[in-house]
């Protein structure tokens, strides 16, 4: 008598087995729609924008350090000049944002590719003496 009990209950597993996969299913389409598809999106527009590196744009590292791209050197290296007579090579990859688009440099190969385009021209100083400034004199 006890077995013909055991198996009426197991004659409906089928419905239990969708009911158990059911929330499963959902967990996998809330993460797909909350952390998947807004990680692709942030991919392609972050390779979109290293395919964009040219001359003369001011960019962040991944460091933090702040430089200008002197010259392209392959499709996935960079000459960033950070400082006056400072230059380092740097790969596309490390480029984390885009401060300032430089100008499109149009010319051939011939023209000067050490240049400094859209470097900041510092007005130079004025000389005041520690009498001059204390008597009024300019």
């Amino acid at each position: 008598m006890f077995i013909s009990q055991a198996w009426a209950q197991g004659a409906g597993g089928s419905s239990d087995f969708l009911v158990q996969l059911f929330p499963l299913v959902l967990i996998f389409i809330v993460f797909y729609f909350l952390l998947i598809r807004p990680q692709q999106s942030k991919m392609k527009a972050q390779r979109e924008m290293l395919g964009g590196v040219k001359r003369g744009d001011r960019v962040v590292t991944g460091g933090g350090i702040i430089g200008l791209v002197t010259k392209v050197i392959s499709d996935n290296e960079l000459q960033v000049e950070l400082a006056e007579g400072v230059r380092v090579r740097v790969l596309k990859q490390t480029i984390t944002d885009i401060i300032t688009r430089g100008e499109s440099v149009r010319g051939g190969k011939e023209a000067d590719d050490d240049a400094k385009p859209m470097l900041p021209t510092a007005a130079p100083a004025e000389r005041k003496s520690l009498l001059g400034s204390l008597f009024g004199r300019k």
